[in-house]
């Protein structure tokens, strides 16, 4: 990923973040922004050259337009090393298209490359198409916290 995308994805992630975040229940609207932005800071303290931390472009099939971006981080879990997806995103206009499951399917590459030995994620409850997609690919729950509100 280049700087200037780089820059792009951070000025729309922390704000989808934070909306997701209250949607999800977990922050107040107010607080959002702020905690969003403490937490892209705290994970990635030095942009693009953060150690562990890798940042892919998703391309067009013409290899002309940018349509997404992936981001992982290699992680120590249960004694093995895996990558940890932080986020993916594919523009609206560029949904449903493929373009995620071809992400994901040459993330898959790379971690290997990376000599890591699995990927996990975070799928928020209520993005119901994004866990039917990482079900295609092969993904499993190991964790499902529920909420109720009274």
């Amino acid at each position: 990923m280049a700087q200037t995308e780089f820059d792009a994805y951070i000025d729309n992630a922390i704000p989808a973040y934070a909306k997701e975040k209250v949607r999800s229940g977990q922050w107040g609207e107010a607080e959002s922004l702020k905690l969003a932005r403490a937490s892209f800071d705290e994970l990635l303290p030095q942009g693009l050259t953060t150690p562990d931390h890798y940042l892919f472009s998703i391309q067009s099939d013409d290899a002309v337009h940018l349509v997404g971006m992936i981001w992982i981080a290699a992680q120590t879990r249960a004694d093995a090393r895996i990558a940890y997806v932080y986020d993916v995103m594919v523009k609206p206009e560029y949904q449903r298209l493929g373009y995620a499951t071809a992400a994901f399917q040459a993330l898959e590459h790379e971690v290997r490359k990376l000599e890591l030995s699995g990927i996990a994620l975070h799928v928020f409850g209520h993005n119901k198409s994004a866990q039917a997609l990482y079900q295609k690919l092969g993904f499993w729950a190991t964790n499902i916290n529920m909420f109720k509100k009274i």
